[in-house]
């Protein structure tokens, strides 16, 4: 540090010295002297002379053109200032200026740069990386430097005590499948993440070959919550079997982007995010966080992206819209949004559909459907964390949630 600071001086110094000699130039003006008039018209009065001498110039021109000449000799000197030149009249100004141009320059690279640090190659940083891949703590070593599980205050006791009964139930039958899945998703509706990933486990290996990607894709989510965002070397691992046996499942990708920029590496990040969000669709509970994220993402890449601008309804959307009337595009709003709402609710469907219906809802002030929505999706989707969350955020927008 003491020899980087000593050479960022030494060239603060330098800069300086360069500052003060060019705004002392620029403040000295120079005097017009007029020698170089006073040599040309001298060798016009000896060319003059010599002419005449050899008989090419008549004696009255010469004599006119001695006159024309002195004159202009008597102007030029009556244009010489009293002195040769002018200094600078205020030189502390310019000091000044140059000691408040290397102070708000020390003050800039404070704050923006960052003193003492080497250069880092493209190779150096991937190696780095690697390094800090390789050293990522365990799943374990994450979950237990958390504090214990205690249950949400805005729980009811009848959930717990079911939830109770159902851990109860599983101890005594460990091998019953559908206790560990329904167990899973209990723990996981609560919060308990630590439980949940035990009893996750459980049902991959209690279905064994049968366990297909969302059980593994399940097990990787509950994990990265258990660990607070984290993904582990195991929930890694859990992501890349679902990617096994599903090779776009939008879930494990979305995680395992996420991993890559934890560990430096935002161009492995970039393309994975980048696909998903090309894919969608909007509604999709990564969504939010790759828009958020993704022009970032790309400029610690060093990977040229203008990220989108949001979508909106067309031009011709909004011109039919605006020929109806109030009562019109209200009722046709009601309509679309019972249809789709009575679809769900009889045959289920896809995660993006049931928070359009949630969120219309919440804006056609129609909260008890809205709630019944909502429970409909939570039974749905239940032991999947991530489809839970997006779930959980349309209700309180709607302003449904418990």
């Amino acid at each position: 540090m003491f020899g980087f600071y000593l050479s960022a001086g030494a060239m603060v110094v330098m800069v300086a010295v360069v500052l003060l000699q060019a705004l002392r130039r620029a403040g000295t003006e120079a005097a017009p002297t007029g020698a170089e008039d006073l040599i040309i018209y001298r060798d016009q009065l000896a060319e003059v002379d010599r002419d005449l001498a050899r008989g090419v110039l008549p004696p009255e021109e010469a004599g006119r053109l001695r006159i024309e000449v002195q004159r202009r000799i008597l102007e030029t000197g009556r244009s010489q200032p009293d002195a040769p030149n002018r200094k600078a009249s205020h030189p502390a100004l310019a000091g000044s200026a140059v000691v408040l141009a290397v102070i708000l320059s020390g003050i800039i690279y404070q704050s923006l740069g960052a003193p003492g640090y080497p250069d880092l190659p493209i190779a150096e940083r991937i190696a780095n990386s690697d390094v800090e891949y390789q050293n990522r703590p365990s799943q374990d070593t994450l979950e237990a430097a958390l504090p214990a599980f205690t249950p949400p205050s805005d729980v009811d006791k009848i959930t717990l005590d079911i939830v109770e009964q159902l851990r109860a139930a599983v101890a005594k039958n460990p091998e019953a499948l559908q206790g560990q899945i329904y167990l899973a998703q209990q723990e996981a509706n609560l919060g308990n993440y630590s439980a949940a990933r035990i009893a996750q486990d459980a049902v991959i290996r209690l279905k064994g070959a049968q366990a297909n990607a969302d059980d593994y894709a399940n097990l990787g989510v509950i994990m990265v919550y258990a660990a607070q965002g984290i993904v582990s070397p195991q929930a890694e691992a859990a992501f890349t079997e679902a990617l096994i046996r599903t090779p776009t499942h939008p879930a494990a990708r979305f995680y395992l982007g996420l991993m890559a920029a934890q560990v430096g590496r935002p161009d492995k990040t970039f393309p994975l995010w980048k696909a998903l969000l090309d894919e969608g669709p909007d509604t999709a509970p990564w969504i939010p966080e790759i828009t958020q994220n993704l022009q970032q993402i790309a400029d610690a890449a060093g990977i040229r992206y203008q990220a989108p601008q949001a979508k909106g309804p067309t031009a011709g959307d909004m011109a039919d819209a605006a020929q109806m009337s109030a009562e019109d595009r209200q009722t046709m709003i009601e309509g679309m949004v019972g249809l789709l709402e009575g679809r769900l609710l009889a045959d289920g469907g896809p995660i993006e559909d049931w928070i359009k219906v949630i969120n219309a809802l919440g804006v056609l002030n129609a909260p008890d459907r809205a709630k019944a929505a909502y429970a409909k999706a939570q039974a749905d989707f239940a032991g999947q964390p991530g489809e839970l969350s997006a779930l959980k955020a349309a209700a309180t927008a709607a302003g449904i949630a418990p």
